[in-house]
């Protein structure tokens, strides 16, 4: 009876579903969401699973799932399962937009890291006002930089480099570099797609300014 127990209690962990034949672009979906899911409430304590068919996925069958990131294929090929969950569903294209008749969001993978990440967060921001929502932010989240360290890492983001921060901002190149040693440290990242997550998720910058 306990093993049954534990078994549903996992089973009905909310789950990200990621279905599409290319195994590098499962890869680069699941690091996005995962360094996004720290930062959005919804994604918090969410299960997060790629599957390259949508055999395999049927197979696995989890339950329930509140995301679906899929390939053009895949929704060509079983338009009659995810037209009901179309609000549900981000279609992975690749310059292919014709969607539309069933409402279907969509997202061009051939575009770089910086502006596929840039698309997805503006496609959440958007999701958000139209159901008015806000982004939860933590004040010990906010607190973890000082005003200074915001101005750094917003200016990073936004693609300046070290000597273009410290004009901008009237300080050293070395102080920036310092700022930018204390950010990764509080952030507990180096990679610019996290930093850019965190600033975008806690208020820092705002998507469109990137």
């Amino acid at each position: 009876m306990m093993n049954f127990i534990i078994f549903v209690a996992m089973n009905s962990r909310p789950h990200i579903a990621i279905i599409h034949s290319n195994s590098l672009c499962c890869l680069a979906m699941r690091t996005i969401l995962t360094d996004i899911a720290p930062f959005v409430g919804v994604f918090r304590d969410v299960a997060i699973e790629s599957y390259n068919s949508m055999d395999e996925y049927l197979e696995q069958n989890p339950e329930p799932v509140i995301h679906y990131f899929i390939s053009a294929d895949v929704l060509s090929e079983n338009i009659e399962f995810f037209v009901p969950l179309a609000r549900r569903c981000i279609v992975l294209t690749e310059g292919d937009n014709s969607f539309d008749a069933y409402t279907f969001r969509s997202i061009d993978i051939r575009r770089p890291e910086r502006e596929l990440l840039k698309a997805f967060l503006m496609m959440h921001n958007v999701e958000h006002s139209a159901h008015g929502l806000q982004h939860h932010i933590h004040e010990e989240e906010m607190s973890l930089l000082s005003d200074r360290e915001k101005d750094v890492l917003a200016l990073c983001v936004k693609g300046y480099i070290n000597k273009e921060i410290a004009d901008r901002l009237n300080i050293s190149t070395p102080t920036v570099i310092f700022h930018r040693r204390n950010i990764s440290e509080k952030i507990g990242s180096k990679a610019i797609g996290r930093q850019t997550i965190y600033a975008v998720m806690n208020g820092i910058v705002d998507v469109k300014d990137l």
